[in-house]
């Protein structure tokens, strides 16, 4: 296969959607060597933060030499994205290279009546093989729905389990309660390894406490009353945390202080058991780390914002951000959602603040809300609202609203931000006004 084709025959997994299990992907990798046997994971679960708390720790990571693969998703600007060493993503050669291989895998389970793997399972195999191939010295690896009986949880050569902050979220799938999500958060704690933790809430903190204590794990849980000296801005953030004294953060939002200092935690257990990093190359780590799409600044004058706030602790996280830094600011929203999310209480954190809204929906997804039903959903709490035709739309009609004072804030589901940050370049004045974040 070429790129294209391996694209292609990746689209053709997608009917399947997200189905938990792994005997699937067990079968799949037994087939392809076990790639992942000959890797070393640091796992990360959790509601919100993962993405956040990988690309701190894989920052500090390559910057103190080791050769660091991170699996991300979901991607918002590149497909590519989501495997990537060192920050480089996965060449479309290697892409092709390991998608044929998978192709011929999958075709063997067919062959001997065994069920066909998911896009994930296949995406997450391929990922594993690329790590393999490029020798990597640690994976960072993200879970893509829970954890137990995520694709991902199929590695057993973990060094260090990270459990971010536990909210509800997915629960159809997980449970519906926090009790029922945060076991399956902690079903990729292994036996005898370390684990670090967002604190919690006490029903999640006690499952945590728990199941470290069957598998016989050393635990370590962010101390919140332990941050102190904390700056608040949108383009710098400062922060003591233990010991580590005037921390600096790249990335915005108020939650990042929290994430930054479970990364600390991390770096700490990673050092217990042999990783070589200088408190020189965290700092650096953590100021140099990039997130896109997580209250990221693409433009100021007017500022404008984009984040994946998508479910309600996400949203109260963003309030509290918004109030935090443009309390001043008239607010202008540019929102989308998932029908099978929690809008209805995304909807009654975020729209009070806001002068106006337009709400879009990310084409040809069956999993997105109509925008004028969305809309509708916000008048109950705003009337102030409008639905948009496309994404450019409701971009040029924001944008020609918004004065230099003003700030606009794109948010909701992940999946369309990558459009509207497209949209905000193409109109008018954008390359004189906007922030220059080199190549993507």
């Amino acid at each position: 296969m070429d790129y294209i084709q391996a694209r292609n025959y990746l689209n053709g997994l997608s009917g399947k959607g997200s189905v938990l299990g792994l005997e699937r992907m067990r079968s799949l990798l037994e087939l392809l060597g076990n790639p992942q046997d000959s890797l070393k994971f640091i796992h990360i679960a959790g509601t919100n933060g993962k993405g956040s708390v990988l690309a701190y720790l894989s920052t500090v990571l390559t910057g103190a030499g080791y050769r660091t693969g991170r699996y991300i998703s979901p991607t918002l600007f590149s497909y590519r994205e989501r495997i990537q060493v060192d920050e480089k993503e996965i060449e479309r050669e290697a892409l092709a290279i390991h998608v044929t291989a998978i192709a011929e895998a999958i075709e063997k389970m067919s062959e001997n009546g065994e069920d066909i793997p998911t896009l994930f399972e296949a995406e997450t195999a391929m990922a594993f093989l690329y790590f393999k191939e490029k020798q990597c010295d640690i994976v960072v690896l993200e879970t893509g729905l829970g954890g137990a009986q995520d694709a991902t949880n199929v590695i057993s050569t973990t060094v260090l389990e990270i459990i971010t902050s536990i909210s509800m979220d997915h629960m159809t799938v997980l449970g519906d309660t926090l009790e029922k999500i945060a076991a399956e958060k902690a079903g990729i704690i292994k036996p005898d390894t370390i684990v670090v933790s967002a604190a919690q809430q006490q029903e999640a903190e006690k499952v945590i406490t728990e199941t470290c204590r069957k598998n016989n794990c050393s635990y370590h849980m962010v101390d919140s009353s332990a941050i102190s000296s904390i700056y608040y801005g949108y383009e710098r953030q400062f922060f003591t945390y233990r010991s580590w004294k005037n921390i600096v953060i790249s990335l915005a939002g108020s939650y990042q202080i929290q994430n930054a200092a479970l990364a600390l935690e991390a770096v700490e257990a990673l050092r217990t058991v042999g990783f070589l990093i200088s408190d020189r190359q965290v700092y650096e780590g953590l100021l140099n780390t990039k997130w896109r799409g997580r209250f990221t600044l693409i433009q100021k004058n007017p500022a404008v914002v984009l984040d994946g706030a998508h479910n309600p602790a996400a949203a109260e996280e963003l309030r509290r951000s918004l109030k935090l830094y443009f309390k001043e600011k008239k607010l202008y929203y540019i929102f989308g959602m998932f029908q099978d999310k929690d809008y209805q209480k995304v909807i009654a954190l975020t729209a009070p603040l806001a002068e106006h809204i337009i709400t879009v929906e990310t084409k040809d997804n069956p999993r997105a809300m109509p925008a004028k039903s969305l809309a509708q959903a916000v008048a109950a709490v705003n009337p102030s609202v409008e639905a948009a035709d496309s994404i450019q739309q409701a971009v040029s009609k924001t944008m020609a609203q918004a004065e230099d004072e003003d700030a606009v804030i794109i948010f909701g589901s992940l999946s369309f931000l990558a459009e509207a940050e497209k949209a905000v370049m193409d109109y008018g004045k954008y390359a004189e006004r906007s922030i220059d974040y080199g190549e993507d």
